[in-house]
């Protein structure tokens, strides 16, 4: 099929008489066909949206494609409030994308992260038409990656999300004040400039300042706080019993969201919804290349050449022929295996039955005495790690699941400069014997007092290869209030992974008190103002205090 009919701004009237406008894209012959339907706040034509969804890719496959301007942006009216409208919108806009002359009533959903959470808020609005989503790089439970985690303010996220689209509402505000307009956004993009050594720094984080400024919409946490229906207008995480559809769940190791990924897929699986899960080694703006931070991953890993056989695209499109046009579905993926995974370390896809792994096994390795880590419980008489957390000079983010402003891009990275810092404790273990594979969701239970009467715990998962060279793998935060000097037993949540460890590796744990501008600063002031107060942080790992981390080892690794 090679004929392709594009038609532009085409309205779409919502419930309360507000348009939205949409680019539509149609087969230039026969008919009718089943419509992909995007709803996107990042302007229905820039390029790299178009590139991301490949629209004519679906058409060529025989789909009416529909990528439609959320309320308040670009070409849509109505006024911008990030996440408030995309249940009622959404609904809205399945059905009248299905009556579309050329469409034949079955509607699909697609695209990534605030258009994935908008695919899910339109699915719990159970529109009839709707028969299947595929969202990708996107979050669960909104606390947990969106607005914090661990009880921190997910501050490098967004505060460089808002601040980026408050250059569509002050063009919009401005359209008759060239001028004003120009200044405003000169302002604006001076203030995204020097994000990493300005804005973030501001207190109070909860506030950002940055906002206020320059008065545009944000999506942070203090938003999140004052704003109850927001939240619960953007949480999947107690919606999946409402949502009766099939879902293609896309994620990424080193995306801001993998976890939200995992939920999901997990949560669907489980009340038995037909689903599938794809995670690469992939950051959450960057799947079409081989390399994440100073890894290569190989070419199988881009989503170009996936395991050299398919695209993410042609992967998409032959699961909604499943759904949407059963009657032209090729022969997918073994259904008894609807889970791939990209293994890290080894570099290999694979197929599994499910998430988690059954067979992984839950084993715990100790923080021991003089930077250990064994798997061997600790003796009685183990003397604690000590460390000061200052505020004011907090370790910096060095790679991860981020997505902050330019600065700071995610992957894996060389942890040397964190872990010679004084404020960061390093256990690590002994050369590996055997490749061990570790699997599944990490947790580190840390026993740990503090001068302090509130304070954050970081911990980190890192591999250490034979050069010595430590990157790391995924980390996590908990924010906690406690009696000073008490030693408190806490559990910090690390997310997921599926890597290999080989042989001759070692396995490093790195715990500290900070990850800026990841996670805000912890001031240590109980939470009252913006005075900081250097705290005394104690970490101990003895037989009646056993710091440990859990991994969910995989015995005898491969295959799936």
């Amino acid at each position: 099929m090679e004929d392709v009919r594009i038609e532009f701004d085409v309205p779409a009237e919502m419930r309360d008489g507000t348009i939205l406008r949409a680019d539509v894209f149609r087969p230039g012959h026969g008919g009718p066909w089943p419509v992909l339907l995007v709803r996107s706040p990042y302007n229905k034509q820039d390029p790299g949206i178009l590139a991301t969804l490949d629209p004519l890719a679906a058409v060529r496959r025989g789909y009416l494609v529909v990528i439609q301007d959320t309320r308040g942006r670009y070409r849509s009216e109505g006024e911008w409030e990030p996440l408030r409208h995309e249940q009622a919108d959404g609904y809205d806009s399945v059905r009248w994308a299905a009556t579309l002359p050329g469409a034949n009533g079955r509607v699909g959903m697609y695209g990534p992260s605030y258009l994935g959470n908008a695919q899910w808020m339109a699915a719990a609005g159970k529109p009839p038409e709707l028969a299947a989503i595929a969202p990708a790089f996107t979050w669960s439970d909104p606390f947990d990656g969106l607005f914090a985690r661990g009880g921190a303010i997910e501050l490098g996220l967004g505060g460089n999300w808002s601040l980026q689209q408050g250059a569509n509402q002050l063009g919009r505000r401005f359209h008759d004040v060239p001028e004003e307009r120009h200044r405003r956004l000169v302002a604006l993009v001076s203030e995204l400039d020097t994000l990493a050594d300005g804005g973030y720094w501001e207190l109070p984080a909860d506030a950002f300042p940055a906002f206020v400024r320059h008065e545009v919409p944000d999506l942070g946490y203090q938003r999140a706080l004052a704003d109850p229906e927001v939240v619960a207008a953007c949480r999947v995480s107690d919606k999946h019993d409402r949502i009766d559809l099939p879902t293609l769940n896309i994620g990424g190791w080193y995306d801001v969201f993998l976890q939200g990924t995992l939920d999901n897929y997990r949560a669907m699986s489980a009340a038995g919804r037909p689903a599938r899960l794809l995670v690469g080694p992939w950051s959450h703006r960057s799947q079409g290349g081989h390399q994440q931070g100073e890894v290569n991953f190989g070419l199988a890993a881009n989503e170009r050449s996936l395991d050299l056989r398919t695209t993410r695209t042609d992967l998409e499109l032959d699961w909604f022929d499943e759904w949407l046009r059963p009657e032209r579905a090729a022969e997918n993926a073994d259904p008894t295996r609807p889970v791939r995974l990209f293994v890290t370390g080894v570099n290999r896809w694979r197929d599994e039955p499910d998430w988690p792994l059954a067979r992984a096994v839950d084993t715990a390795l100790y923080l021991g005495p003089d930077g250990t880590l064994v798997f061997d419980p600790p003796g009685p008489d183990a003397e604690p790690d000590t460390f000061r957390y200052d505020p004011a000079d907090p370790v910096r983010t060095h790679g991860g699941q981020i997505l902050l402003a330019g600065e700071y891009p995610p992957g894996p990275f060389d942890q040397h400069r964190v872990e010679r810092r004084s404020d960061v404790l390093v256990y690590t273990g002994a050369p590996l014997a055997d490749d061990l594979e570790v699997t599944g969701r990490i947790r580190v239970v840390l026993v740990a007092g503090s001068s302090a009467p509130g304070t954050d715990w970081v911990a980190r998962l890192c591999d250490v290869d034979p050069d010595g060279i430590s990157r790391n793998l995924t980390d996590g935060i908990v924010r906690v209030s406690l009696v000073p000097g008490e030693p408190v037993e806490h559990e910090i949540d690390l997310w997921s992974i599926g890597h290999v460890f080989r042989r001759g590796h070692r396995l490093r744990v790195q715990v500290t008190s900070s990850n800026f501008p990841r996670w805000d600063r912890n001031l240590n002031n109980g939470g009252t103002g913006t005075a900081m107060v250097v705290a005394e942080q104690t970490v101990y790992h003895d037989a009646t205090r056993p710091s440990r981390i859990i991994l969910p080892v995989v015995p005898g690794g491969e295959p799936g």
